[in-house]
């Protein structure tokens, strides 16, 4: 299983809890990389809102393109409310990666693993198992800062939708639904959400996902509006697979799908380009619990996960798959488990602690 690549992992540490999270899945990472017979060099990179306080710059000219040549990116969470631009706006390095490098396909996984805390009480809910594709450049944040309060009267912000980026978008859709349907021996299916019946702008959206739907005849594919597929996350979150949907759109229903899962501390992400791809917790920077070493880690891990399963596709490297599914199944098992579980979990463990029992499981 040996091998002479090496791969190139730029890592932003992040603020708040950010570091404390980043720590030991680096720590992880590099467990996991002699145990599959790979190398990882990791290069961190500063930016972020501590960053900027200090220097006048959140994102470095050196750290974009250090990242940018990178195999992949790894981010902790960004941002702290009370270091803001002039504008009033908070400082965001993420969304500007995903601007800067053409990272259009923002992936969500929803998934449920047993003995997890969930707000739902079927026990179909452990069913759950379904990726939300949320469109990262376009839509209300495609001109996020040029919108305008005019004399104090109204407020006008633009929703901008492209046929290129979003054939993109959809071919990513179906091309992923293709890989689980042949991986889990069940047939894909793709989900457009949208707003048709009301708005130009998403009949546009959805015209475009039926066109290219036909180029993928094996996968089943259906649309949605976007109130009612919310309900239906809430009815019967089971009976999707992946679903792809606009800028704003997806940034809402991400974290609906965190909450039937139980916590943002177990969602992962990525944002994911032609050319580059950024993975990272779905929870903010958590300034309140900062430095008292008990923020939960899983969701970061989870996020490294996604990565390693990315390059595996990217590099046809086969021992990078088994490496995610390595911390997918010991971050499984420490919840299934469920004596060392940090507080949003139910449990008192910090950081170190659970950690451990994810290495630990690693290990087993």
């Amino acid at each position: 299983m040996k091998s002479n690549r090496v791969y190139r992992i730029a890592l932003f540490d992040g603020d708040g809890i950010g570091p404390e999270i980043m720590a030991p899945t680096r720590v992880l990472l590099e467990d996991v990389s002699k145990r599959v017979g790979r190398k990882f060099e990791f290069d961190s990179l500063p930016a972020g809102a501590q960053h900027f306080a200090r220097t006048g710059e959140s994102l470095p000219a050196d750290s974009m393109a250090a990242a940018r040549a990178a195999d992949a990116i790894l981010l902790s969470a960004m941002g702290l409310p009370d270091i803001r631009k002039a504008d009033g706006t908070e400082i965001s390095p993420q969304i500007d990666l995903r601007f800067a490098l053409g990272l259009y396909a923002g992936v969500r996984p929803v998934k449920l693993y047993p003995g997890q805390r969930t707000p739902l009480g079927d026990p179909r809910v452990f069913e759950t198992d379904f990726v939300l594709i949320r469109e990262s450049t376009e839509g209300l944040f495609a001109h996020k800062d040029e919108g305008q309060v005019v004399g104090g009267q109204y407020a006008t912000e633009t929703l901008r939708i492209t046929r290129q980026t979003s054939e993109k978008l959809f071919d990513f859709a179906f091309r992923l639904a293709r890989r689980r349907s042949a991986k889990r021996g069940t047939p894909g299916r793709v989900t457009c959400i949208d707003k048709a019946n009301v708005f130009r702008a998403f009949w546009f959206f959805r015209s475009i996902f039926e066109e290219r739907a036909k180029a993928f005849p094996e996968i089943a594919a259906d649309s949605a509006y976007v109130d009612a597929f919310a309900m239906w996350m809430v009815q019967k979150p089971w009976e999707f697979d992946v679903v792809v949907t606009e800028n704003m759109f997806g940034d809402i229903l991400s974290d609906l799908g965190a909450g039937i899962m139980g916590t943002l501390g177990l969602a992962p992400s990525a944002d994911i380009g032609d050319s580059n791809a950024v993975f990272q917790p779905c929870h903010g920077s958590a300034p309140d619990i900062a430095g008292k070493g008990v923020a939960n880690p899983l969701a970061m891990f989870l996020s490294a996960a996604m990565m390693l399963d990315w390059l595996s596709d990217e590099h046809e490297d086969g021992a990078l798959a088994e490496g995610a599914q390595m911390i997918e199944r010991a971050v499984a098992a420490t919840l299934t488990d469920s004596t060392v579980l940090t507080r949003d979990l139910g449990g008192d463990a910090g950081t170190s602690e659970i950690s451990d029992a994810v290495l630990r499981g690693v290990a087993a």
